[in-house]
């Protein structure tokens, strides 16, 4: 394999985790970084040390030493410097979640993904979490759980950490937390089914969290707790049970699926570095079959690789997704989380954002919702 050459589009705290996990690859290495914040980009360089700065957006694009493209920007950057790409050089690019923020970024998006000739994989870690991938393989196969029936998917978890210009305060910037936090969460839930969604039900608000810090742009309104009911075309039903003031839990996320012949679960621990150094070792991801008959659970514990698991906040997903990406990036390998998947998914959280606003499910099959919270 020859070597990869990545520029870096924004580092911050989410650009840092990719800088530590490609530093793990082999035939890999960042050369450069467009970062405006003085103190990021010192971070981000002390991890690539053969990276250097650019001092503007088309200087990491149009680099003679750049293969490919990592968009670690702010959310509500994505759509723009995606678009800006698309105009001057056609590399292939990771882009983290979402993919936008707002409606009209989906459709303008889904109009360049029909003409961009290079791969665009969006940043779903979730997928690649070990024990999350045995669980997608266990349904898949439909061996122990027949035809999925029901999807639930709790995540109780710590509030949003503190960024830039703390950016991921408010709706505005962030699409919303049912698109920012909780995009991963329905692209899972379209990976398990394996259908569309066609109508979504929210009930969500915001409780505790932020409301005593104060910006220009006022208080923060990001939701910290929702549940969120998708019907898909297929029939079948999933639920999102979201709380961001929860990170007390031994697991971070617990997904359920359930067919007619059985229950499978998934346990996944926070970060590790969260976890209380006087409780002993963290968690190990747990996977759990539990027929209907002969009735009797049985556990399999899923542990991650400890160099991945060290390298970020995401069960060592963040390394197994860029293993991949690099393949397709030297053309050995596909596209595996489109830009199709990541705008469905922003579609879905801006569906679940305006039905939190306005109580009312939306229907997802007439594409004519607005999401006006935003």
């Amino acid at each position: 394999m020859k070597l990869t050459r990545y520029g870096f589009i924004g580092c911050g705290m989410m650009g840092q985790e990719h800088l530590r996990n490609i530093a793990l690859l082999q035939h890999a290495v960042v050369t450069r970084i467009y970062e405006p914040d003085d103190d990021m980009l010192k971070l981000s360089l002390s991890l690539a040390p053969h990276a250097q700065r650019s001092a503007t957006l088309d200087d990491v694009i149009l680099a003679d030493d750049v293969d490919c493209l990592v968009i670690t920007s702010p959310n509500f950057r994505h759509a723009e410097q995606l678009q800006h790409i698309a105009s001057l050089r056609a590399l292939p690019v990771l882009l983290e979640k979402p993919a936008c923020t707002t409606m009209d970024s989906v459709r303008e998006l889904q109009t360049l993904a029909r003409t961009y000739p290079a791969p665009i994989w969006v940043a779903m870690e979730y997928r690649y979490m070990p024990p999350i991938m045995r669980l997608v393989d266990e349904v898949h196969s439909q061996s122990s759980t027949g035809p999925v029936t029901l999807i639930s998917i709790r995540e109780h978890r710590f509030p949003f950490l503190h960024k830039v210009g703390d950016w991921n305060r408010f709706n505005r910037y962030t699409g919303g937390t049912l698109v920012e936090k909780c995009c991963h969460f329905f692209d899972l839930m379209r990976l398990l089914t394996q259908s569309e969604p066609i109508r979504i039900y929210a009930s969500a608000s915001v409780a505790h969290n932020h409301l005593d810090e104060h910006y220009p742009d006022g208080t923060p309104d990001i939701l910290d707790n929702a549940y969120v009911i998708v019907d898909f075309e297929s029939g079948q039903r999933a639920l999102l049970e979201l709380c961001m003031f929860a990170e007390g839990a031994r697991y971070q996320e617990e997904i359920s699926v359930v067919g007619p012949r059985a229950k499978v679960e998934c346990f996944v621990p926070g970060p590790g570095r969260f976890w209380p150094a006087h409780l002993g070792a963290p968690p190990t991801p747990l996977l759990v079959l539990s027929p209907r008959e002969p009735k009797g659970p049985s556990e399999l514990e899923v542990p991650v690789d400890p160099q991945a698991l060290a390298a970020g906040d995401h069960n060592g997903s963040t390394f197994y997704q860029h293993q991949r990406f690099q393949t397709t990036v030297q053309g050995q390998g596909r596209v595996e989380v489109s830009l199709h998947d990541g705008l469905a998914a922003v579609r879905m959280g801006l569906a679940a954002q305006e039905s939190a606003r306005t109580g009312q499910a939306i229907d997802l099959r007439s594409g004519t919702f607005s999401a006006t919270g935003q």
